[in-house]
């Protein structure tokens, strides 16, 4: 049984999606590549709809660095600022979602606040969600 509220993929229609993941100045990292390509493939394989306010966790950091642990292990999608690629009718256009990186805890408080709420914590302590060296959020 599906939850009732959930968005249903249709193979003709969509939703179809591309994922955008800015970093401001993450030094030399790895593992980036793989996790986008494990969040491009989570509609086939986990069964995900790639729509704004899904959070996806991977379970693992989503990048490695030399010099510190990462502590993000999930990202939260969103609307980006590139305009959706339109196709031929009856199919929905492909929307390019922001993926923000974001660590357990704020994950958690996404499943029990929402993705708005989650947003509205990071502008309200002024958390740049760009900065791959950021804290995490601690919102009340």
């Amino acid at each position: 049984m599906t939850e009732p509220t959930a968005e249903i993929a249709d193979p003709v229609r969509g939703p179809r999606a591309e994922i955008v993941l800015r970093l401001r100045d993450p030094g030399p990292v790895t593992g980036i590549a793989r996790s986008l390509a494990i969040l491009a493939a989570s509609p086939a394989v986990e069964g995900a709809v790639l729509v704004a306010g899904a959070l996806i966790d991977l379970g693992s950091p989503l990048w490695a660095s030399p010099s510190a642990r990462v502590p993000f292990t999930a990202v939260l999608l969103g609307r980006s600022d590139i305009p959706d690629l339109p196709l031929p009718p009856p199919r929905d256009p492909v929307q390019f979602l922001s993926a923000t990186p974001i660590t357990a805890t704020e994950a958690a408080w996404v499943r029990l606040k929402g993705a708005e709420a989650m947003r509205q914590a990071w502008d309200n302590d002024g958390v740049d969600v760009l900065d791959p060296n950021r804290p995490a959020a601690q919102p009340d």
